[in-house]
């Protein structure tokens, strides 16, 4: 019998750009860290889902939080402040395919997202307001009074 040795060639890893393999992986990651822990008990869900991108901002009265859902109505968003933790869910519908062609390329994420985020003030839960426009949902969460930064006078002796 003759045997003949083939040398280990790897695989190609390098079709994706390292950029996007790191983005990717820190955007599993953070999911990874944002998730409840009951999320992670339901077999195949944990790396299939989408999160949107969610930036948090503080002045002096406010804590803002910006989220990008394009393409969402706002039937399809929910917002909700329990114990001091901003909730943001909902969900993109894949659009009906074309009978016209075939889709060469897929990006986008469609189905279930949930995002929460931990916020670093108390907030008036009652005063809050959401406004959703040009794809971009605007939540806006009024500090409470002890939350706000004081301004203490100097006496001079």
């Amino acid at each position: 019998m003759n045997m003949k040795l083939i040398r280990y060639t790897r695989p190609d890893l390098w079709s994706v750009s390292p950029f996007e393999q790191m983005n990717t992986l820190r955007d599993e990651i953070n999911r990874l860290f944002e998730m409840p822990f009951g999320e992670l008990s339901r077999p195949g869900e944990f790396f299939t889902g989408w999160a949107p991108a969610l930036d948090l901002r503080e002045d002096k009265d406010h804590l803002v939080a910006t989220v990008e859902l394009p393409g969402l109505k706002k039937e399809d968003i929910e917002v909700s402040v329990h114990e001091g933790v901003l909730s943001v869910s909902g969900e993109r519908s894949q659009e009906k395919k074309s009978e016209s062609g075939e889709t060469y390329r897929s990006e986008r994420f469609y189905g279930r997202f949930h995002r929460t985020l931990s916020l670093s003030k108390p907030v008036k839960v009652e005063a809050i307001k959401a406004a959703y426009k040009d794809g971009i949902l605007t939540i806006t969460m009024p500090k409470t009074e002890e939350a706000k930064p004081k301004q203490i006078a100097v006496n001079v002796g």
